[in-house]
């Protein structure tokens, strides 16, 4: 049986958030292949998305990847974030800068390795880099399996700090100016 292609662009229905939501409670557990640690709803979902698209992977109309896009209009949405903005509003990397955060991504397991994961992040510049600098992102150290995923894919370490949670890795990928 022939597999379809991959088709990879932003969210653009319900179902497509609905998709989103089922793949994100699939991998809140912590395995090897990483882990996801914020929960959303179909709500804030939804109120990203009426700000900021994300991108989406899907076969066959089924999604099996998100990149959530959160630009720093819809910090107030998750307020377990607030720090996180707070902290990157004050790095001296971003001073001047036009930055958004990746707020989470994640691939169903059965295409990773597929290179869905560097297909999203080349859509994000594709889509973002006339209005963005920078893309983003907090990664737990204890991720090595994200933090080579997205160093593999051009993002370097802007920032690392310790709070109550964990160990984080601040990294940003450069949009402007690239292909």
């Amino acid at each position: 049986m022939h597999e379809s292609t991959i088709e990879i662009g932003l969210a653009s229905s319900d179902s497509d958030l609905e998709q989103i939501l089922l793949l994100q409670q699939q991998n809140l557990t912590f395995t090897d292949d990483g882990f996801v640690t914020v929960v959303h709803t179909l709500d804030k979902l939804r109120a990203f998305h009426a700000v900021m698209p994300s991108v989406v992977a899907r076969q066959n109309g089924a999604v099996i990847g998100y990149a959530l896009s959160m630009p720093r209009a819809a910090a107030s949405l998750i307020p377990v974030l607030a720090p996180m903005f707070l902290r990157l509003e004050q790095l001296p990397a971003l001073n001047g800068q036009r930055w958004y955060v990746m707020g989470q991504v994640c691939i169903a397991a059965q295409w990773r390795g597929r290179s869905v994961f560097d297909g999203m992040y080349a859509e994000h510049r594709r889509c973002f880099a006339p209005q963005y600098d920078w893309l983003i992102t907090e990664i737990a150290m204890r991720n090595p399996r994200s933090l080579h995923a997205h160093a593999r894919v051009g993002f370097v370490e802007i920032d690392h700090f310790t709070d109550d949670s964990d160990e984080w890795s601040v990294v940003g990928l450069q949009l402007a100016g690239t292909a």
